[in-house]
């Protein structure tokens, strides 16, 4: 908007000078500018109806072919679009769980995707690698908590380190002093304790700077100040674990990025081609779908695979039966044999997989 306006004050000083130029040029430059004038102001218009749009609504941003989705976070230039999350098997190479939002990075999504990843698969023992774009101290900290093992690099993001000056990794932390040790080997002991967006951060400094021989290297201010989470041991504990597993960021590669140029070669140039999150939705278990039954074909065989498919399905046959007959027991036994039958005409209709016709989860 603010470039508008200055363009419009720039068509006004243009046709300040074309009035004073003779006639036959003053009739026909003014009526050019007033043109480019008029086009201006009705996008000028049309953006103030978008920024009231977006106050109304909340949002911060807006995409005028689809309304779902957003700027993307991506290497190079930006994309709008949409986030595609999976969770691949790093042995058979299938996509055991996937989701499509419309969050521009991936910083929230490692816990939930972990879940649900643990969930699909059935076991009690996960280990979740992911790159350094879902590192995230409470996403972590929430898989810990829920006993999945993950492995994911810390970003990169020293401005020490970029100026030729000491990095944070180069104080070491005594866990029984609670206190940093510099590299001129002074101690940065506890100062204080504070919240910064809902974190508890501890600060360190000791009180030596100013005649350390190595401030230069350290620090421009007056003392070199560090930071540490209050569950940083869960941080420090896993970047132990990735320097004990070398081959942990390959194995991601191999096993996340395959599917991923898979599905994009299909998709061709154009990606999504619906439009709407839960249409795209949609259209992403179909592209999972379809790659799981190819991947499903590689291992199996086709007749292999018809073969797993008629006993999951006879299992599945199995499990809607003992639920049924659980159900009828408990409305034999209940006092309000009406309602109980009721909910049992509801549990029935939601034993398939789509929770509504634009929600197909495979």
């Amino acid at each position: 908007m603010e470039e508008i306006e200055a363009n419009i004050g720039r068509y006004l000083a243009e046709l300040d000078t074309a009035d004073r130029q003779e006639p036959a040029v003053k009739q026909a430059r003014s009526a050019r500018l007033n043109e480019k004038i008029s086009a201006m102001k009705l996008q000028m218009a049309a953006l103030r109806e978008i920024e009231a749009r977006l106050e109304e609504t909340g949002e911060t941003q807006i995409s005028l072919t689809d309304p779902d989705a957003r700027s993307m976070m991506t290497r190079g230039s930006g994309i709008v679009g949409y986030n595609v999350q999976t969770a691949v098997d790093a042995k058979h190479h299938l996509i055991v769980e996937h989701e499509v939002t419309n969050i521009g990075n991936d910083r929230d999504q490692l816990s939930r995707m972990a879940k649900k990843a643990r969930t699909a698969i059935g076991t009690e023992s996960l280990t979740a690698i992911a790159d350094r774009g879902y590192f995230k101290g409470e996403e972590i900290l929430a898989c810990k908590q829920a006993g999945i093992a993950v492995l994911v690099p810390a970003t990169r993001t020293s401005n020490a380190k970029a100026d030729g000056r000491f990095d944070k990794s180069d104080f070491v932390y005594d866990r029984e002093k609670n206190e940093y040790r510099c590299p001129a080997g002074q101690a940065l002991i506890w100062r204080f304790a504070g919240v910064e967006k809902g974190m508890t951060l501890n600060r360190y400094w000791s009180s030596n700077c100013k005649t350390c021989p190595l401030k230069d290297r350290c620090t421009p201010s007056q003392q070199r100040r560090v930071t540490r989470w209050e569950h940083q041991d869960v941080l420090d504990d896993m970047q132990e674990q990735l320097g004990r597993s070398p081959d942990a960021m390959r194995i991601r590669r191999c096993s996340v990025e395959h599917p991923f140029g898979t599905i994009k070669s299909w998709m061709g140039a154009t990606h999504f081609l619906t439009k709407g999150l839960e249409r795209v939705k949609t259209e992403m278990s179909l592209h999972v779908l379809a790659y799981n039954v190819k991947r499903l074909m590689s291992l199996l065989g086709v007749a292999g695979m018809m073969e797993a498919i008629r006993a999951y399905a006879f299992l599945l046959d199995l499990q809607r039966v003992f639920g049924a007959i659980t159900l009828l027991i408990r409305s034999v036994t209940s006092k309000t044999r009406h309602c109980s039958l009721s909910f049992l005409k509801r549990r029935t209709k939601c034993i398939g997989g789509y929770s509504s016709p634009a929600k197909a989860y495979f």
